[in-house]
């Protein structure tokens, strides 16, 4: 369809409104494709698709009147009823000219605005039942619409200034149009809108809103013409400032040549030239920037390769090569300063000082690299900062999440526009000295993708045995990466890469106790965050037990960042109340923490307060530590198959089996008849159903679950346990020892089994939680069975003591 010059008649109002009158409920409907017609509108159009020509065909033979509605995509050939706008106007034809080419151009003059309530005939064109939709009054007061007129009309002539292309005749139709309504659309019709946007207008039947949108289009569209008129400005003014200064360079070189004086670029050249002396590089770094630095003094200085070859030169000299940090080796001040940073955590301190003191019996020793793994808000980051002031070095800290390209490591090639050094070398230039405490967070959350794999990139920086001769490609010479001390984060350690993690000493940072809560709380966040909301310690003061409650049950995690955020948010709340006059001491008891953090999300009752039947207390390891699971089971009428519930993953679904068939296999000596399985159906539900959930750990509860089923007997809800199962019942060793068992604590378990391989584990728990747990280690299934089942009371199996 094709669009002629768009002609507005100011005449004939009066004609339109008694067409108005007339206009039928059933219509014509004649689909356009890339313009909207408003009322008012005078305009050709070219019709040439059977149907349409059909529908102009049949208005013309009854009233001359047609619907006309929008396309939403202009390709559609056949438009059906979700194709169209279901917002369009009622036109009269005035005229219709058959073309040699088989099409149909008519001359239009829109009418009103119409809704399409549904499309009535399809074949041979489409018939619409319409609703007129009359021009409503504008609830606006009349100086409002005044001043709303007034602004378009600004705007308008401003729009016009700046370079839009409407024709006198329309401005002057526009001066003499009263009515708001007729003024939005007269504007809208000339104004080249987009489809979507005349869509708009088009809906609007309010008068004063429809001009208020038009004028919303107007400050739009004269936002984007001033911005290209200052693109088209800016662009001259460039080209002429380019050739006046070639001119000026011109002369400028003439006259110094005449003087014999050296120009500025020379002198520019003797700083770079002194400046690369005294960088300390290598040898090999030395002789790159000479050469680079020959190349530059042939060539102009305001060549675009002359930048680029100054910005690799500053980036050799910058680098620190040989400047170090010195090394505190007072192994007491150390200690000092890790302890007052940290609470625990002497795995990793006595790490640190062991480090120490081999660098105080051999001071060239090679630094460690380190990887602290745990779940979120332990204190794996902070640490760094503590080891960086115990060590008095420098301390830089580059985040690896989600970061998939290569050169993000090693740097871009020169050979790229924008090229620039890797992160290491950024990081180690930032430090300003050749053995900062590195730390690359988030290792296990690093990507991968068509643009390389940035932890096979790592395997050298991370190696003690390569990275004394790292190459940055931008760099493209060695730089001794062997002083740097690297410190890497991570949730967990399965997905990084096993070539990588072999390169790294991994220090796991487990879950905090309750107690240990409560004494880093009193000592580090409660005085952080008092200083932080800006109040004093002579205004808040936080008793154990308001603590305890914090821990217990708002926040029940970990590590420690929701329990800091809890604890922020009352000191929040207490800063309110001094800032309002209330310049007092307020103690926050245990009573009071619900008044300033209301109803706690975690409360008692979540555990199971009674033994039951096919309910079993499961432990499972998260990344924000150890988790109870309630495991339950159920049977139905069926024929013994196994339905699974709780988003398990594919290694849960096959310990549930694995638990299942060892149960079938052990029936008969456990006093259940065979049939039980033949007509009944299993049913193992692992809640929260939302969250998914895998592992082998679970396998021995899954089968303590059906077990208790099979016998009636009841099990201990104050026991729980973990471990995985095999066929033949033996239970295999699990990981997550310690935080398995701080859940187990948390949740008020007395007793926990565990394989009997992992004993080993206890060790790495902590004394308070050792006293409070009672531990049963075992090999077999029967074992579990014989400490976890009540025994049977009358007219229940009972299992038969194998010979």
């Amino acid at each position: 369809m094709a669009i002629d010059d768009t002609i507005l008649s100011g005449s004939g109002g009066g004609e339109v409104e008694a067409e108005i009158a007339d206009i039928p409920e059933i219509i014509p409907m004649l689909p356009v494709r890339d313009v909207v017609v408003f009322p008012y509108m005078i305009l050709p159009l070219f019709v040439g698709r059977d149907r349409s020509i059909s529908a102009v065909e049949d208005a013309l033979a009854n009233g001359r009147m047609i619907y006309l509605s929008t396309q939403k995509d202009m390709m559609v050939e056949e438009p059906e009823e979700d194709d169209l706008h279901e917002m369009g106007t009622v036109a009269l034809i005035m005229r219709m000219l058959k073309l040699p080419d088989g099409r149909v151009k008519i001359l239009v003059q829109g009418l009103s605005r119409a809704r399409r309530i549904e499309i009535l005939e399809r074949d041979p064109h489409l018939r619409a039942r319409i609703e007129v939709l009359p021009e409503e009054d504008s609830d606006k007061p009349d100086f409002e619409s005044e001043a709303l007129v007034r602004s378009v009309h600004e705007k308008l002539q401003a729009v016009i200034e700046h370079g839009k292309g409407i024709s006198t005749e329309i401005m002057m139709v526009l001066e003499n149009v009263d009515e708001v309504g007729r003024l939005a659309d007269i504007i809208a019709a000339n104004l080249n809108l987009k489809v979507s946007d005349a869509v708009d207008v088009l809906s609007e039947t309010d008068a004063a809103e429809r001009l208020e949108l038009i004028h919303q289009l107007l400050d739009r569209e004269l936002q984007v013409l001033e911005v290209q008129n200052k693109i088209k400005s800016a662009a001259k003014e460039e080209m002429s400032k380019s050739q006046r200064e070639y001119f000026l360079r011109q002369q400028m070189k003439a006259i110094q040549e005449e003087l014999g004086v050296g120009d500025e670029q020379s002198e520019e050249l003797a700083k770079v030239e002194e400046s690369i002396e005294k960088a300390k590089m290598t040898p090999e770094a030395k002789e790159a920037a000479r050469k680079e630095l020959s190349r530059l003094k042939e060539m102009s200085h305001s060549s675009a390769e002359a930048s680029v070859i100054r910005t690799y030169i500053d980036w050799l000299v910058s680098v620190p090569w040989r400047k170090v940090s010195r090394d505190a080796l007072d192994l007491e001040k150390a200690k000092g300063i890790l302890d007052e940073d940290h609470y625990n955590l002497a795995k990793v301190k006595e790490r640190i000082l062991e480090h120490l003191a081999v660098k105080k019996l051999k001071p060239y020793a090679k630094g460690p690299i380190l990887c602290f793994v745990g779940p979120p808000g332990v204190g794996k980051t902070s640490l760094g900062h503590s080891i960086a002031r115990a060590m008095n070095r420098k301390f830089v800290r580059i985040s690896l999440g989600g970061v998939k390209d290569e050169a993000e490591i090693r740097g871009h090639r020169r050979t790229y526009v924008g090229a620039m050094p890797g992160r290491i070398i950024q990081g180690v230039k930032k430090a300003g000295t050749a053995n900062p405490v590195f730390m690359l967070d988030e290792i296990d959350k690093i990507g991968q993708d068509f643009r390389g794999d940035p932890s096979s990139a790592l395997l050298e920086v991370l190696d003690p045995a390569q990275n004394n001769a790292f190459e940055d490609h931008y760099l493209n010479v060695e730089y001794d990466l062997s002083k740097v001390m690297f410190i890497c984060t991570a949730n967990f350690t399965d997905p990084i890469p096993p070539a990588l993690l072999d390169r790294m000493e991994v220090i796991r940072l487990s879950g905090y106790t309750r107690e240990e809560k409560l004494k880093i709380g009193q000592r580090y966040i409660v005085p952080r965050q008092i200083e932080e909301q800006g109040i004093s310690e002579n205004y808040v003061k936080f008793t154990n037990d308001a603590l305890g409650l914090i821990a217990d049950e708002y926040t029940r995690e970990s590590g420690l960042r929701n329990f800091e955020r809890e604890v922020a948010n009352i000191c929040r709340k207490v800063a309110k109340k001094v800032a309002g006059g209330a310049k007092k001491l307020h103690r926050i008891g245990k009573a009071d923490v619900h008044k300033y953090l209301g109803t706690p999300p975690f409360q008692g009752g979540e555990e199971l307060d009674h033994d039951m039947v096919g309910v079993a207390n499961g432990l499972a390891w998260t990344q924000s530590g150890g988790q109870i699971l309630h495991i339950e089971a159920t049977t139905t009428q069926g024929d013994g198959g196994l339905l699974l519930t709780g988003q398990l993953g594919n290694v849960m679904k096959e310990s549930a089996q694995t638990a299942l068939s060892w149960a079938r296999a052990k029936a008969e000596e456990y006093g259940v008849p065979k049939e039980f399985f033949e007509k009944r159906h299993f049913h193992i539900h692992v809640p929260a159903g939302a969250i998914p959930k895998d592992g082998p750990s679970a396998g021995i509860t899954m089968a303590t679950v059906v077990l208790s089923l099979m016998t009636g007997r009841l099990i201990n809800h104050k026991i729980a346990m973990t471990g995985e199962i095999t066929l033949r019942g033996r239970v295999l060793p699990i990981g997550g020892v310690k935080e398995k068992c701080l859940a187990a604590m948390r949740a008020g378990i007395t007793d926990v089994i565990l394989p009997d391989s992992n004993e080993k584990d206890l060790s790495d728990l902590p004394a308070k939680a050792r006293k409070a747990l009672t531990f049963h280690f075992v090999s077999t299934m029967d074992e579990v069975a014989d400490i976890v089942l009540a025994e049977p009371v009358a007219n229940t199996p009972r299992r038969r003591k194998s010979k």
